[in-house]
């Protein structure tokens, strides 16, 4: 057949090597084109530049759909199914960017990515900035653009509805048509407990939305909509992951949906994929959120706190006596090799003919700087005698298990003040307080571990102070804070110093405690105005008990003058008579 030029599309020719069957078919924007290519240079030799055959592979395209050789969507609308044709393109107009397309075909029948190592630009751009494609031939043709002649067999015409559309295939329109399709096929596999599957329609449909969205303007009303309508998919996406036990991909998305859009239930699910993985805090943060929002929900936050509570405590106990397990058997471990060191000493004299147990024992474990292993007394140098519970503390343990003991002891009374068994904890911080002071006495005071174990006892000190405030031990915490006070200068401890003596009805000293609060810390001063009222309630309480009247209580606190002042002004005249005498 001879040569012709194809109508309305100026630099092709068209040569028909093998006729199709049937009638021209229709080509709506979508169609699926399946077909075969063999690319051709325009010299004496007809040069194969590529093959799709020996690929081994058809090509395809989409109509409509901006394939970078866009004259090859018109090449193909001009076949009919089966036919065989044979197209002359000129180089000024057509074939220019042909090298690009050859080099993604190229990679992708490799099995590689066509977009690997490329940066965000265009693909001349990339061309450019990298000088190459790679491939040798390629790079002759960028140079010298040249005619090409593309031999194609269509081989397939599909229809745009008989098979599966990508999101970039389709217009905005369809994609708003597929989104409640998408959302009712999810829903009725997620009653039928598939949630894999249910997960990948939601996400399908957010993401299409997400693409429509991100064409319009941000505050536009079509904007606002679109993201209305992402809240229900995206919730029931996190659904499904809570299903599948996917707890930080729930918390990555409530996270961003939570950003946007303040929702009940994007607040509750975040709380029960914080609870599956411990982070205590955050849960219950993000449910006593979910019971402000909604009011009606109050019982059942209730009720996922209690669950929280009993399986961190469940938690809790696990973890502690696999933890002592584990320090049990290294410290049955220490005492068998200590006596198999034993009998091999009364076994064996040393090399200098000294008798047994006059030669040092080789340490086991490095100890930090200050430190001694010998007996309690001679490490303590100017310091006490060690008391015997302290000696009873250390037989058996190195300083290393001791610190450890030291930590475990505060986690328990932390965890057993919140669960408010406050006599329980008192005994774990006496117990962590009698663990450092051993291990201050086995080191010496002036060493940086000395300061170091003081900084670990002030939190222990101050914790056991609130025990015995909450069990009214008010005595015992003026005691501890007095002790503490001399060594720290910690607002913490005067405050609690300062209740107790109110409690015991100690004006002058909770006053001046009080007062000494509010300077350290001015945020406090509503809580001290509280405690102050309550103090003068207790002590109007305690002398009406007594039966002393005003003026009884005035005369015994001022004096016989009466007041405040006139105390103040007789003790400064007798401060001056003394001092002139």
């Amino acid at each position: 057949m001879e040569e012709t030029y194809l109508m309305n599309y100026p630099g092709v020719r068209k040569k028909i090597l093998a006729g199709g069957s049937g009638p021209l078919p229709h080509f709506p924007p979508g169609t699926k084109l399946v077909f075969h290519f063999q690319t051709l240079l325009d010299n004496f030799e007809r040069t194969v530049v590529d093959d799709s055959r020996l690929a081994g592979r058809p090509a395809e395209i989409f109509v409509g759909k901006m394939f970078k050789m866009e004259v090859w969507e018109t090449l193909l609308m001009s076949m009919r199914i089966g036919e065989v044709a044979e197209f002359w393109c000129d180089a000024t107009q057509h074939t220019g960017l042909y090298p690009i397309v050859s080099k993604g075909m190229r990679l992708i029948a490799q099995g590689k990515d066509p977009l690997e190592g490329q940066r965000h630009m265009c693909g001349m751009g990339n061309l450019f900035h990298y000088h190459s494609t790679g491939f040798p031939d390629l790079d002759e043709l960028m140079k010298t653009p040249q005619p090409l002649i593309f031999i194609m067999e269509l081989l397939q015409v599909g229809d745009p509805m008989s098979y599966h559309r990508e999101s970039w295939m389709m217009e905005k329109d369809e994609k708003l048509q597929m989104v409640p399709l998408l959302h009712m096929q999810g829903n009725a596999l997620v009653k039928r407990r598939e949630f894999r599957e249910a997960a990948s329609k939601y996400k399908e449909a957010v993401l299409l939305l997400k693409t429509v969205q991100s064409r319009e303007m941000p505050g536009d009303i079509d904007y606002i909509n679109l993201g209305r309508m992402i809240v229900p998919l995206e919730l029931n996406y996190c659904q499904c992951m809570l299903e599948l036990e996917e707890y930080y991909e729930v918390i990555e998305h409530t996270n961003e949906l939570l950003e946007k859009h303040k929702c009940v239930k994007g607040y509750y699910k975040r709380a029960k994929a914080h609870a599956a993985v411990w982070n205590e805090k955050e849960a219950c943060r993000d449910f006593n959120m979910v019971a402000r929002l909604d009011a009606t929900l109050a019982s059942l936050v209730n009720r996922e706190m209690r669950a929280l509570s009993e399986r961190l405590k469940e938690k809790y106990w696990e973890e502690k006596e696999a933890y002592w397990n584990k320090l049990e058997r290294k410290e049955i471990k220490n005492e068998e090799e200590e006596v198999e060191n034993n009998r091999n000493q009364e076994d064996s004299e040393s090399p200098t003919g000294k008798s047994k147990g006059e030669v040092g024992e080789e340490k086991s474990e490095a100890a930090p700087e200050g430190y001694k292993e010998e007996a309690l007394p001679e490490a303590t140098g100017n310091k006490e005698d060690p008391s015997p519970s302290e000696i009873n503390k250390a037989e058996g343990k190195d300083w290393q298990q001791m610190l450890r003991l030291v930590m475990l002891l505060q986690n328990e009374g932390n965890f057993l003040i919140k669960e408010k068994c406050f006599e329980d904890a008192s005994k774990k911080f006496k117990e962590a307080i009698e663990y450092v002071d051993v291990l201050q006495n086995m080191v010496d005071q002036k060493a940086e571990d000395w300061g170091s174990l003081e900084k670990v006892r002030l939190p222990l000190t101050l914790n056991l102070s609130q025990c015995m405030l909450e069990l009214s031990q008010y005595q015992r915490v003026v005691e501890l804070n007095n002790k503490l006070l001399e060594r720290h200068k910690n607002f913490k401890a005067v405050y609690q110093r300062a209740r107790a003596h109110a409690a015991l009805c100690n004006e002058d000293e909770a006053r001046r405690d009080f007062d000494m609060v509010e300077k350290l810390d001015p945020n406090l001063k509503p809580f001290i105005r509280q405690e102050l009222k309550k103090l003068a309630e207790a002590m109007r309480t305690m002398h009406t008990c007594q039966n002393k009247t005003y003026w009884d209580t005035t005369q015994e606190k001022w004096g016989s003058g009466g007041s405040k002042a006139k105390a103040a002004g007789r003790r400064r005249k007798c401060s001056q008579k003394a001092t002139e005498e």
